[in-house]
C-alpha cells in the first residue's frame, strides 16, 4: 500500500523535478555532542513552494536560544528561531505553518550546539519537500481579468465569450476592429450597444470613401464614456483625420451633430479601462461633398467669415498680432495672404501662422551683459543684469518681443541696454587735510582713477571708463600711438612694474591729442595751452576693481563756482624738488576769474595765454607740481553722489616760488567732444 502511494505521488509530480527528503541534527535520535553544526539548504522548482514539517524537536533551551539552536531562513531572512523540548501538536499548530518559503523560492537551515550540555538532548527531525503553488488562489496579482487556471508550476487565464486574450495572456479583450471602407452610410457604436461596453477594448473603425467626399457623423444623444469626477476622460473615444484629431471626447455630452470631418478618410479609436458600467456610444455616418473648412491656420482669421466654403471661393487670411505666414519653412514678414477653396476641400495656399521670433540679441563678448530668459517669441520677456558689481544698467527694465520683431521695454525703448561702469565712488573718501606740497599719503582706493605714466615723461591721467584715460595734451605729444604704458590700482610708483602687487599695467592702443591743441617743433617756446587735453585707448578692458574705478565726467557745461573746493593729487614734485614715490593729494579752491587772467611770468620771461578752456587754483602751502601734469583736480557730489572730474593738471608757475597757483584745463568744455571721440572710434 505505501509503494502504491509513493507512486501515486510520483506520477502526480511528475511534471518537475521531485524535491523530499528528512533533515536531521547531527547523531538524531541518539544525540547531538557539544560544538556540532549543520548548515542545510534547498530551492524550489519555478510555481512551487519548499516547505519543512519538523517532526520532532529536543535541544537545550536558553534565553533567546543563545546555547543550543535551529534557524531558518526563507531567502535569506530569518523566519524561525527554535530551541528546547516542543510536543509534536505545538510543531504541527505553530511552528510548522510558517516554515514555507516563497513560489520558487529557498529555504535554508542552520543548527549548532555550545560547548556543554547538562543532559544528552536528541535534537530535531523534518521533513522538506514542494507543493504546488496555487497562483489563482493565492496570488491577488495573477493579473488574469477574467478567469485563472491553476496547472502544477504554473496557471494560465482565459475570457468570457466574446473576449479574447491579449497578447499579455492576462487581458481579456473584445475583437472590435474593423474597416468599413467603401462604405458610404452605416452605423458604428461602442461594442455591447446599448448594454455596457466591454472593458480593455482597443477599438480601431476605419472609413473610407471618394476623395472629393468627406464623411460626417451624427451621434446619438445617448452618450455615456468614462469620466472622473474633475473632468478627465478615463475612457476615450477619439477622431482622426489626415489634418489632425477630434476629441478625446467623454462624459455624458455627444460631440457636436453634424461632425463635419473634412476628410474623406477617417480612423475612431476607442479605448477603455479594465472598470465601469457606462454604455458607450452609437452614430450614424455618411457622405457629403467637401467644403473648406472655417479656419485655415490656428492663430488667424478669414475673411469674409463663413462657417464653410464651397470650391473655387477667395478669402483673405490674416495672422493675428505678433505672428507671421511661414511659407515651405521661410518665415515672410507678412500678417495676410489669400488662398482659395479646392475640390478636394482643401485651401491652396494655406500656411502655417507662427509667432514672430525676435531672436535673442547680441551681448558683448565680454560677458558683463548677462540675459535672463529662455524663450524668444512673441510675447515672451527677457531681462538682463550686469556681472560685475562695478557696472550698472543704463536701462533698467524688461524687454518684451513685440510683434515687429524687436526686443521693446516697458517704456518702448527698442535700444538693448549697456553696462555703465559706475564712476566716481570710492570704497573711501579723501580727507580734506591733506596736500601734495609735503602733504599726507594716498591710501589704496581713495583716488582710483588716478593713473600712472612713468616714461617718456612722467605725468597723469584720469580713467573714465574700461577702456579709455584722459589725460594733457603736452604729456603725450609727440609719442606713437602705442607706445605708452599707464598704471593703475597703485599708490606706490615703485610698485609699478611688480606682477605680484596686484599693479595693473595698461598699454596704449590710440593716443587722441585734441584737434584745437597746438603741438610745437622742439626748438619752440610754449605760450599757450589751450585746448590742452588728449584721450588714450587701451588695447583691452580694464578689469575694474575697489582700487581701480573710472572717475565721472562732469554734467554737460556746468561750471566751478569761486572758491568752489576740489581735490587734485598725483606722483609730482614736492616743495623738495623730487618727485613723488607715493600718490599725494591736497584739497584746494577755484581762484577768480580775474586772478587767473593775472598770469604768471615764466622763464624765460614769457607770458602764458589764459582762454576760456582753463580755470586756476590753489590755496596757502597746498597746489599741484611738476611732473603732475595730466593728473585729475576732481569735485565731490556730496553724501552718495559721485566724484567729477572738472579739470586736468595743465601748467604753472614753478612750485619752488610758492605761488599755489596752478592752472587746469576746464573738462566741462570737452565733454561732448569726449563722447563724440569715444563713439566714432569705438570700444572694439
Amino acid at each position: 500500500m505505501l509503494t502504491l502511494s509513493l507512486l501515486l505521488l510520483l506520477l502526480s509530480q511528475s511534471g518537475y523535478s521531485l524535491l523530499l527528503g528528512w533533515v536531521e541534527s547531527p547523531g538524531y535520535p541518539k544525540g547531538y555532542l557539544p560544538h556540532s553544526s549543520l548548515n542545510w539548504s534547498r530551492c524550489a522548482p519555478k510555481g512551487h513552494t519548499l516547505s519543512i514539517r519538523l517532526v520532532h524537536l529536543d535541544l537545550e533551551d536558553s534565553p533567546d536560544c543563545e546555547s543550543d539552536s535551529v534557524k531558518v531562513f526563507s531567502d535569506g531572512s530569518l523566519i524561525s528561531l527554535l530551541c528546547g523540548k516542543r510536543p509534536f501538536e505545538e510543531l504541527e499548530s505553530t511552528v510548522n505553518p510558517l516554515l514555507v518559503s516563497s513560489p520558487g523560492g529557498c529555504l535554508s537551515l542552520s543548527f549548532h550546539s555550545d560547548y556543554s550540555n547538562t543532559r544528552r538532548h536528541s535534537g530535531f527531525r523534518g521533513f522538506y519537500t514542494t507543493q504546488d503553488y496555487d497562483e489563482c488562489e493565492d496570488d491577488p496579482e495573477n493579473g488574469c481579468t477574467h478567469f485563472c487556471h491553476n496547472w502544477i508550476g504554473g496557471y494560465h487565464c482565459s475570457c468570457r465569450h466574446g473576449y479574447h486574450l491579449d497578447a499579455d495572456e492576462h487581458t481579456c479583450t473584445v475583437s472590435c476592429t474593423e474597416d468599413l471602407s467603401g462604405l458610404r452610410y452605416g452605423d458604428i457604436s461602442s461594442p455591447s450597444w446599448p448594454g455596457s461596453y466591454a472593458e480593455n477594448a482597443r477599438c480601431v473603425y476605419t472609413l473610407s470613401v471618394e476623395t472629393h467626399q468627406q464623411l460626417e457623423l451624427h451621434f446619438s444623444e445617448i452618450f455615456d464614456v468614462e469620466q472622473s469626477p474633475d473632468g478627465q476622460c478615463i475612457d476615450t473615444l477619439t477622431i482622426k483625420t489626415h489634418s489632425g484629431k477630434l476629441g478625446p471626447f467623454c462624459g455624458h455630452t455627444p460631440p457636436p451633430s453634424p461632425l463635419l470631418t473634412h476628410s474623406h478618410r477617417v480612423h475612431i479609436h476607442f479605448k477603455t479601462d479594465g472598470f465601469g458600467t457606462n454604455k458607450g456610444f452609437s452614430f450614424h455616418f455618411q457622405t457629403r461633398g467637401k467644403v473648406c473648412p472655417a479656419v485655415i491656420s490656428p492663430h488667424s482669421t478669414v475673411s469674409p467669415p463663413k462657417l464653410e466654403y464651397h470650391e473655387d471661393e477667395v478669402v483673405t487670411v490674416t495672422c493675428d498680432v505678433g505672428y507671421v505666414a511661414n511659407t515651405e519653412g521661410a518665415k515672410i514678414m507678412t500678417s495676410d495672404y489669400v488662398s482659395t477653396c479646392q475640390r478636394a476641400g482643401v485651401w491652396s495656399p494655406s500656411y502655417i501662422c507662427e509667432p514672430v521670433d525676435c531672436g535673442f540679441p547680441d551681448l558683448p563678448e565680454d560677458g558683463i551683459l548677462i540675459m535672463v530668459g529662455s524663450g524668444s517669441q512673441y510675447g515672451d520677456q527677457i531681462q538682463f543684469n550686469c556681472s560685475s558689481k562695478y557696472y550698472s544698467l543704463d536701462i533698467d527694465d524688461s524687454y518684451t518681443c513685440s510683434a515687429t520683431g524687436e526686443w521693446v521695454s516697458t517704456d518702448g525703448n527698442a535700444e538693448i541696454p549697456k553696462c555703465i561702469e559706475t564712476c566716481g565712488m570710492p570704497k573711501r573718501n579723501p580727507s580734506s587735510s591733506a596736500r601734495i606740497i609735503g602733504g599726507s599719503n594716498a591710501n589704496l582706493g581713495e583716488i582710483p582713477w588716478h593713473l600712472l605714466i612713468k616714461e617718456p615723461r612722467r605725468g597723469g591721467a584720469s580713467l573714465i571708463n574700461d577702456r579709455w584715460a584722459v589725460t594733457a595734451a603736452h604729456v603725450v605729444e609727440g609719442l606713437e600711438e602705442n607706445s605708452l604704458r599707464l598704471y593703475g590700482g597703485l599708490v606706490n610708483g615703485r610698485t609699478a612694474e611688480d606682477r605680484f602687487s596686484g599693479v595693473v599695467s595698461l598699454d596704449s592702443e590710440r593716443i587722441i591729442i585734441h584737434p584745437g591743441y597746438t603741438t610745437l617743433v622742439s626748438s619752440a617756446t610754449r605760450t599757450n595751452y589751450d585746448n590742452d587735453i588728449a584721450l588714450i585707448k587701451f588695447t583691452s578692458k580694464v578689469n575694474l576693481g575697489p582700487n581701480l574705478l573710472p572717475i565721472c565726467l562732469p554734467e554737460g557745461n556746468s561750471d566751478l563756482t569761486v572758491n568752489e573746493m576740489g581735490i587734485v593729487s598725483g606722483w609730482g614734485a614736492t616743495e623738495r624738488g623730487f618727485k613723488s614715490a607715493i600718490l599725494k593729494y591736497a584739497q584746494i579752491g577755484v581762484y577768480s576769474l580775474e586772478r587767473c587772467q593775472d598770469t604768471p611770468i615764466l622763464p624765460p620771461n614769457y607770458y602764458m595765454t589764459f582762454t576760456n578752456n582753463m580755470f586756476c587754483a590753489g590755496y596757502e602751502g597746498r597746489d599741484s607740481c611738476e611732473m603732475d601734469s595730466g593728473g585729475p583736480f576732481t569735485v565731490p557730489g556730496g553724501t552718495g553722489k559721485p566724484y567729477r572730474l572738472m579739470g586736468i593738471v595743465s601748467w604753472g608757475p614753478p612750485c619752488r616760488e610758492r605761488q599755489y597757483k596752478g592752472y587746469y584745463t576746464k573738462v566741462a568744455n570737452y565733454v561732448d567732444w569726449i563722447k563724440n571721440t569715444i563713439e566714432t572710434v569705438g570700444n572694439s
